[in-house]
């Protein structure tokens, strides 16, 4: 019993800092995210959490999924989200895209400048924000 909660442990924090690294890394290539507010819902295990995400001209996100809903809302400049099943769009600053939980999808900056989004999520309390998807 001790040997598969260790295990277990390890699993998570394994999933933890691979998730860092990849926010990390995403930074370094174009991506800022900054954390706005996390907290708990009134709907037992869930919370929502809002970042702001800024990403220079020509980047485009790492293909990746949420374990939850996401409400995308461009502040500035234009984005282009593919998401799996669907047709490209692009939202311009004022626009709102909803991202249903577990579609895979990467966000594209198409503009000549900086653009961010204020990303909303509702979303299980434990599990990792972002899931990278091959």
């Amino acid at each position: 019993m001790k040997t598969t909660r260790l295990f277990a442990a390890a699993l998570l924090i394994a999933g933890s800092v691979t998730t860092l690294h990849l926010a990390q890394a995403q930074q370094m290539q174009g991506i800022q995210r900054t954390d706005l507010i996390k907290n708990e819902l009134s709907v037992p295990g869930h919370e929502a959490v809002q970042v702001r995400v800024d990403i220079e001209p020509g980047t485009t996100s790492i293909k990746h999924s949420h374990p939850g809903e996401e409400i995308a809302y461009v502040l500035e400049g234009s984005l282009e989200y593919q998401l799996d099943g669907r047709a490209p769009v692009t939202l311009q600053a004022g626009q709102a895209l909803f991202i249903p939980a577990g579609v895979a999808h990467v966000a594209k900056n198409v503009g000549t400048t900086k653009a961010s989004e204020l990303a909303t999520y509702i979303v299980s309390n434990d599990a990792p924000l972002l899931v990278p998807v091959k």
